[in-house]
Parts: structure tokens; sequence; C-alpha cells
């Protein structure tokens, strides 16, 4: 009996239709990253399993909860990368990229974690990302919310709003986590089962819950803000600062702790409320002490992640090719076709998108070249032949022309 064989759960595929806006909003990316002096990075898509659970956090539900992991034939755990800075910081230490004063690194690929599908979110989903290593100046963290705000405008994204929180330093964090245990020790019958778990060993996590028992039992919980050093709050109200000298607007919201446990000092995220529910489209923050945790160099650093899933559905869609043939082909009778061959190579060696009708009568290859958007069309017979001529068809005003076969490449070079 046939089976019928689907793609797997919480995956899909981009089809040819969809590309398009995918190519332009990664072009739009490297464009202002790459103003901005951020080059590229391709990191693996496997890592070792530790590059995740001691940079992330054991307690945090990506690592619980969300990771492809998995024993290779030596029997080492792998792991499918479920975001990319702590890969883009082991390439950093790994190579000592830190020789120089300030590493920008961006890159775009798949990522996977395990969690419920649904809407703008998968089990293996795109994201942009970009890091910046080296400085722990608050002008860098204001740079790179306003790189973001520049590309979100080229890519003609509005309604989006900016929050921003701090969570300190490792030295700050320590009474403050002291007094946040005693608050939530006295809450815990109103904790889901994960809060109750973790609120002894990252009680920051509890805060993060989306569970509305969680967030109505911590509505009035301490506020980091309220217990930061003075470096942290001095750093905090510099960032603010410089928002405000960009005219970048933000509100700031003490909740947010970011899911992950080496973010450091600033956070932030960049929501609309389009997307429903899951309405962030990007988010980031500083995360001072990972390198030194991955063996390098004490080094500062910050980044921030894009769902590209997301971004994409806030684009205007269309649906067109935005890649149509500049020049179509249609030949008629056996010497056309061989003969046509040779001639679309040669077109496509210079530099010039054609496409060959292939089959069908010439009323057939024409409906073809006009569904395929073609500025022109080459027609070619073997009446055409034997005079050397071709005719050449303006698809737009539909004039026509003959050209010489041996002046067809010229032509078509020039006119394209």
């Amino acid at each position: 009996m046939f089976m019928e064989i689907k793609a797997i759960k919480g995956v899909r595929d981009i089809l040819p239709e969809e590309i398009p806006i995918w190519q332009w909003l990664e072009k739009i990316v490297r464009e202002v990253f790459e103003t901005s002096g951020y080059s590229e990075i391709k990191i693996p898509i496997i890592e070792y399993t530790n590059v995740f659970s001691r940079s992330i956090g054991e307690t945090t539900d990506i690592v619980e909860k969300e990771m492809y992991t998995f024993l290779d034939k030596s029997g080492r755990s792998i792991t499918l990368r479920p975001e990319g800075t702590a890969p883009v910081v082991r390439a950093y230490v790994e190579h000592k990229l830190y020789s120089s004063y300030l590493t920008k690194l961006y890159y775009i690929g798949p990522m996977f974690r395990y969690e419920r599908p649904q809407s703008g979110r998968y089990r293996e989903f795109y994201q942009i990302g970009a890091e910046a290593l080296g400085v722990d100046d608050p002008r860098i963290d204001a740079e790179i919310i306003s790189m973001l705000n520049l590309l979100f405008e080229r890519l003609g994204v509005a309604g989006l709003k900016l929050q921003i929180n701090s969570l300190g330093c490792k030295e700050c964090r320590k009474d403050y986590r002291d007094i946040l245990i005693k608050f939530l020790s006295e809450r815990l019958s109103l904790l889901c089962d994960d809060c109750n778990r973790r609120y002894q060993k990252n009680p920051l996590r509890t805060l993060d819950c989306k569970s509305e028992g969680c967030i109505s039992a911590t509505i009035d919980a301490p506020r980091m803000l309220d217990y930061l050093c003075k470096g942290c709050r001095d750093h905090f109200d510099a960032v603010k600062e410089y928002l405000n000298m960009l005219d970048i607007p933000f509100t700031i919201n003490p909740r947010i702790v970011r899911g992950l446990d080496y973010y450091t000092k600033t956070a932030f995220e960049i929501l609309n409320d389009k997307l429903g529910a899951q309405n962030a489209v990007a988010a980031g923050g500083r995360y001072d002490g990972l390198v030194e945790d991955f063996g390098g160099p004490p080094t500062p650093g910050i980044g921030f992640g894009i769902g590209v899933e997301r971004l994409v559905s806030l684009l205007q869609k269309d649906s067109t090719n935005s890649h149509p043939p500049e020049v179509f082909i249609a030949s008629i009778g056996d010497a056309a076709a061989k003969l046509s061959l040779p001639m679309i190579c040669r077109l496509r060696y210079e530099g010039v998108r054609a496409e060959l009708g292939y089959k069908g009568s010439l009323k057939s290859q024409m409906r073809k070249a006009d569904k395929s958007g073609a500025k022109y069309t080459i027609i070619i017979g073997d009446e055409e032949i034997a005079r050397k001529k071709a005719i050449l068809r303006n698809m737009e005003t539909k004039v026509q022309q003959e050209i010489a076969l041996d002046d067809i490449i010229d032509i078509i070079k020039g006119l394209c």
C-alpha cells in the first residue's frame, strides 16, 4: 500500500514562489550589516552538546526541553544548534579572533528547537544574528540597536516597539538573587512545576515564564533594576542616554530576562503586535562573561538574533518572479532546436538570464515566454536559419525585427 510521505512536523519547505523575498531580505541584511563593519561567519549546524549546555544554562527551557541532542557513532553527545551566539563565541575563541580589539560578526542560517509549532514558529527555523566582541562601551549597545532600526527601516517594517532592561553583572545579581528567592519561596504554590524546580538554581527564569499563574504570582516581584551596582547602573543610564540621542524610542520592561543564562547588563527585545503571542521580531543583549566560559580572555560582547520567518511575515508579499529571464528563445524545427542550446549557454555565460521554450508549437512557446516575464523573445526556425537571421520580439511593445544570427549575442548584451 502506498504511504503518503510528508515533511516532518514543525519543519517546512520554502517554495520557489517565497524565495525572492528571502533573497531580498538577505541582500538588505548584508548591505546594512557590512556597512556597519560586520563580517559574515558560517558556523556548523552541529556542535558538541556542552557548547550549549554550559553557556545557555542547564535549567533553561532550551537545554531541558528543546534541544535536538543525540550520540554519534563514537558515543559523543552532539546537538543541532538551537541558537547562534554560543557557536560564534566558540569559533571566536578556537580561532583566536580576539587578536583584534573589536570583532564584528554576523550569520544567517537554520536553528533547531523541539517546541510546539505555531504561527511563525517552527522546529527548524531561520535566524539572522550579529555579535560585537571586545568592547564594553555602552555606545556599542546603542549602536547595535540603531543598526537593527536601520535594517527594519530599509525593509519597510513598521509598528515595532523596543523594550530594554538591565540584568546587572554577576556581582550585583548575587544580592538580588537572594531577595528574589525569598520572594518566590512565599509563592511556590502559585508557581508552575518548572518554576518550582528552578527557583533555587535560577530564580530569574521565573520572571520569563509564560504561564499565567507564574505571571500573576510574580507581578510585584523585586526588580533587578533596583539592585544594580554603580557600574551596571551607570552603563544602563548611558545606554538610555545614547538611545535618546539617536531618537530611538524605548520603554523599560523589568521582566525582560531573556531565556539564556549568559546575558548580563543590557537586554532588549523588539516587538510587533501583528505577530500575536509570539511577538518578538528580534532580541538580544550583552554577555560579558561568555568568552571566558569558553576558555578565552576576558572579553565583553553583545549581540542579537532575528527570527526570519516572523520578519518575513511582516514584509510586503510579492508573489511575482523577481528573477524573470531577460530573454526567451523559441525554436521551431530540429536545426533551430540544436542551435538554441549553444546560444542560450553563451548568453548565460555573458551574464544574461535566458530560458528555452524546449518544445511545443510557436504559439505555445510564445505563451510560455509571456508567462515567464521575459523582456525579449528570440524566435528561430529552419527558414530563419537558412537566411542566417532570427526574429527579436520586444515582449512589452510587441515590436519585432530581424537580426543576424551572428549578431544575437552582442545585440542582446546591449539590450540587457
